[in-house]
């Protein structure tokens, strides 16, 4: 008979953690190719004016909001371009809100509320796929022609709108069973990863494995951001702080006016003419 959990030492616990996540990588390299369409199709909305947006509840709504909240100062993505939208709004990132995931008019108004529309890509994320709350917004992201996608991480779930993909994670059983926070979690913060990273790179936010659109908005940003010219240029990093000042802190627009030994304002021109992509604006 296996050994009940409380009874186990923490060696015992993280071997078993260990398994189970183990499991939710599995999960996520299985659903690959989906996983990969997903960030096309944020990749296309975003390059045509619309935005990402992610719907969900409880630790699925705020892994939502947290991926979000990671793109403007990893990718300079602008304000908007990728949304997260909790249950419960502010209030359940830190609480829980009692009743909220079940709401679908609340879901229905969210959506109505931030305009969603056909340039959109919507992501419900819901671990049991049975979410009101997230089906709804969904069904209502679908009514106003957004592409919708659903990520959950049971084949059971139900409810799943005629045109929605999915993006199936099967984890199997939790540790501790029903915490959707552990492997659910885990499966779910790596899909996101994934969507967003491939997504900017598709959109030129990258030179090879440098964050070249890094927002530098703190010391360590900074820092990061003249190490990054330096590297792309090969110029030392008094003269990379300089241009990064020169440039209105602009790491892409810095690497070009040192590389072609050209203003701000054309160096924006190239970047723009090479729709962002710094490697085409060095190679003009």
């Amino acid at each position: 008979m296996n050994k009940p959990l409380e009874y186990m030492p923490p060696e015992e616990i993280m071997a078993l953690m260990d398994t189970a996540d183990e499991r939710a990588l599995s999960a996520v390299r299985r659903a690959r190719g989906a996983v990969a369409m997903a960030a096309g199709a944020a990749a296309r909305a975003i390059g045509s004016g619309g935005r990402l947006i992610y719907v969900g509840a409880g630790t699925s709504g705020r892994l939502g909001v947290l991926d979000a909240s990671e793109c403007p100062p990893t990718f300079s993505a602008a304000p908007g371009q990728v949304i997260g939208i909790m249950a419960g709004g502010k209030k359940a990132l830190t609480g829980a809100v009692e009743g909220a995931e079940d709401s679908e008019a609340a879901g229905r108004s969210a959506i109505t509320r931030i305009t969603t529309c056909g340039k959109d890509v919507v992501i419900g994320i819901t671990a049991s796929g049975t979410t009101p709350y997230v089906l709804a917004a969904l069904a209502e992201a679908e009514r106003r022609g957004a592409e919708t996608w659903i990520i959950k991480c049971q084949e059971a779930g139900g409810g799943r709108q005629a045109k929605t993909n999915e993006i199936l994670l099967d984890t199997g059983p939790e540790v501790v069973r029903g915490s959707t926070r552990l492997a659910a979690g885990t499966a779910t913060k790596l899909a996101l990863n994934r969507i967003t990273t491939a997504a900017f790179i598709m959109l030129g936010k990258v030179y090879g494995e440098l964050m070249v659109d890094v927002m530098p908005t703190n010391r360590k940003l900074v820092r990061r951001a003249v190490d990054i010219i330096s590297e792309v240029t090969g110029c030392d990093a008094g003269k990379a702080e300089d241009y990064l000042k020169k440039s209105g802190m602009r790491p892409k627009t810095a690497c070009v006016m040192i590389a072609g030994g050209v203003s701000k304002a054309e160096a924006e021109r190239l970047l723009k003419a090479g729709k962002g992509f710094l490697r085409r604006a060095l190679r003009p």
